[in-house]
């Protein structure tokens, strides 16, 4: 499917309540036909000093993003990326790359201080069902900055998102549920009709509400 601009000018949401149509902004736009930084062959061995590696279950998106940093003062002086992905992955990661070359490029630490939202704000707003797309961009980042803390031997460094089990009889974690709302699935009801999650353990539920308005608000409120 060849998309042009004119299709990414065409509502692409509606809602289902209010008939309220969206449509991706110019910015958006930009980004997704002129990528920055966007690398399309492999490089060679050791021309970068991290990789990362994603892939999304929402969307099918696999992200992977070149890092090479001055040890110095670790400076991010060059971020190169490819996604095999939708128009929104393409522009949310552009312009994560974009914010985090500005001038002259930031440190890890700063760069680590971009958030979903910050992307989706500059980008002047993404689809609702598409907000996953600019956390794919993070994920992708954090990988390659574990990667660099690994390979220059900084193990304390290294930030591990660990999975908490919600419901033990189908063995559903939270991260299963932060993957349900970033699908659109944002209450109770929606993440049962996906995940069967509480059903067979209904002690589970309060925690699992809990979990539902806090990535609901991380994602779609922040």
């Amino acid at each position: 499917m060849i998309i042009t601009p004119s299709d990414l000018k065409t509502s692409d949401v509606v809602h289902p309540t209010t008939g309220q149509k969206w449509v991706y902004s110019d910015v958006a736009r930009d980004h997704f036909f002129n990528p920055r930084n966007l690398m399309l062959k492999d490089p060679k061995d050791g021309e970068y000093d991290a990789v990362g590696v994603v892939g999304s279950p929402a969307c099918g998106d696999v992200m992977t993003m070149w890092l090479k940093i001055d040890k110095a003062d670790e400076r991010i002086y060059k971020l190169k990326w490819r996604t095999f992905g939708c128009g929104s992955a393409i522009a949310a990661t552009s312009m994560f790359s974009a914010m985090v070359m500005e001038n002259g490029g930031r440190t890890i630490d700063e760069a680590l201080k971009i958030t979903p939202q910050d992307i989706t704000e500059r980008l002047g707003g993404l689809p609702g069902r598409k907000i996953h797309c600019s956390v794919l961009a993070d994920k992708a980042f954090r990988k390659a900055i574990n990667n660099y803390f690994r390979t220059t031997h900084q193990h304390q460094r290294i930030v591990v998102e660990g999975a908490k089990v919600i419901d033990t009889v189908l063995n559903i974690t939270d991260r299963d549920i932060e993957e349900a709302v970033l699908e659109g699935a944002t209450t109770l009801e929606e993440v049962q009709n996906k995940l069967k999650v509480g059903v067979g353990s209904p002690e589970s539920i309060p925690e699992l509400e809990q979990l539902i308005r806090f990535y609901s608000e991380k994602y779609y409120d922040g």
